[in-house]
């Protein structure tokens, strides 16, 4: 299943195929069998609150995200082998970088997260 996922302050569309990753081996494997995302492409880990870039093959863009689906913290075009976190945060989006400034997202947006 995949999930869409609206950026209701901006009115825009962050991800239309976004994964979730939500067991302890999806997380673990996150997108490092991937070597690339495509615009719309993501992944949804929940829960969670940090993330590593070691062995990936691609920059991220990660959004992080409250229960309530608002943003804490952007980080935009995290290189590999760079590790990223947000202890206010419940779960990671990870995104093509460049889609936080396409969709002007920042902090205290609220999302709207639903299957696609």
């Amino acid at each position: 299943m995949t999930y869409t996922i609206h950026n209701l302050t901006r009115s825009t569309i962050i991800g239309d195929r976004v994964a979730k990753a939500g067991t302890s081996s999806e997380r673990t494997t996150g997108l490092l069998k991937r070597s690339g995302l495509e615009s719309g492409e993501g992944l949804w880990i929940i829960p969670c609150e940090a993330v590593h870039t070691f062995f990936m093959k691609f920059p991220l863009d990660l959004v992080y995200i409250d229960r309530k689906h608002r943003i804490r913290k952007v980080v935009r075009n995290i290189a590999p082998w760079r590790v990223s976190a947000c202890l206010s945060a419940h779960s990671i989006i990870e995104l093509p970088a460049g889609t936080i400034d396409a969709t002007g997202s920042q902090p205290g947006d609220q999302l709207e997260i639903s299957p696609r």
